[in-house]
C-alpha cells in the first residue's frame, strides 16, 4: 500500500476537510473498504502567510522543503501541499523535492480542460487572485481567468484570512460571495468559478451557485491523490 504525504496546516480548518475527504474517496474505491495510509506534516500556518505577504518565495520553498523532507524520511511514497497559495514555491519544490509532487493547480486546469471550460472566474486569497503563477498554468492551456474587482477581491481576502482560515462560517459571508459570483456570472460570462483557495470550500458548495459550475480545488486535489494511492494496486 502506498502511503501519500501531506504538508497541512495551512489552514487546519482545509487540512481536516482533506483527511475527511480522502478517507471517504479512498473507501468508497476500495472494494474492501480499507482506510487510506497517510502522513500529515502540520507547518506553521504564521511562518507561510509572512513569506507570502513579505513575497520571500525562496524563504517559503526552503521552509516546505525541509517539511517535506520529513515526510520523505517517514516513509511517503509522494507528497502534495494542502492549499492553493504555497503553490508560489511549487516549481522551485518540485526540483529540489525528495519525491514526487502533486499540483493542486494542474490537477484543476485538466479536470477544467476534460469539461470543454475557456474562461473561469476565480476565488482565492489575494495572493492567488493577483498571482501571476496560477494565471501563468491556465494561460498555458488556453483558459482565460476572471477575477473579481479591486474592492470584491479585498473583502475575499479578508473574510478569508480573518474567518474562514479559523473555522467562522458565516450566511453573510457565504450570501456576499454568491453575490460577487453572480456577478461575473452575468458581467464577465464565466463558465464556472474556481475556488482557489482550500477554505473556500467550507463556505461555497455547488449547491449554493445554480447556474455556475464550480471547480472545488480541495475536491479535485483528493481525487488525484487517491488515484496516486492506488496507482499499480487496483488498475
Amino acid at each position: 500500500m502506498r502511503t501519500a504525504g501531506i504538508i497541512g496546516g495551512i489552514g487546519p480548518e482545509s487540512t481536516i476537510d482533506y483527511y475527511r475527504r480522502l478517507i471517504s474517496v479512498y473507501k468508497e474505491r476500495d472494494p474492501e473498504g480499507n482506510y487510506p495510509q497517510l502522513l500529515i506534516n502540520s507547518v506553521n500556518l504564521n511562518v507561510v502567510v509572512a513569506c507570502v505577504e513579505e513575497n520571500r518565495i525562496d524563504d517559503l520553498a526552503g521552509y516546505l522543503l525541509g517539511e517535506l523532507q520529513k515526510l520523505a524520511d517517514a516513509g511517503a511514497d509522494f507528497v502534495v501541499l494542502s492549499s492553493n497559495t504555497t503553490h508560489l514555491a511549487f516549481d522551485q519544490l518540485q526540483r529540489t523535492s525528495p519525491l514526487p509532487m502533486i499540483s493542486i493547480i494542474e490537477v484543476t486546469c485538466q479536470k477544467a480542460i476534460s469539461l470543454g471550460f475557456t474562461r473561469l472566474g476565480l476565488f482565492g486569497t489575494r495572493f492567488i487572485m493577483q498571482g501571476e503563477f496560477y494565471h501563468e498554468v491556465w494561460s498555458r492551456n488556453g483558459i482565460e481567468l476572471v477575477v473579481p474587482t479591486e474592492a470584491e477581491q479585498d473583502y475575499i481576502h479578508e473574510k478569508y484570512m480573518d474567518e474562514l482560515v479559523d473555522g467562522i462560517i458565516r450566511d453573510e459571508t457565504r450570501q456576499q460571495l454568491i453575490s460577487i459570483a453572480q456577478r461575473l456570472k452575468e458581467a464577465e460570462n464565466i463558465q464556472g468559478l474556481i475556488l482557489g483557495g482550500t477554505e473556500l470550500p467550507l463556505i461555497l458548495r455547488q449547491a449554493d451557485l445554480p447556474g455556475i459550475p464550480v471547480l472545488d480545488t480541495s475536491g479535485i486535489h483528493v481525487e488525484a491523490i487517491v488515484d496516486a494511492l492506488f496507482e499499480g494496486e487496483l488498475r
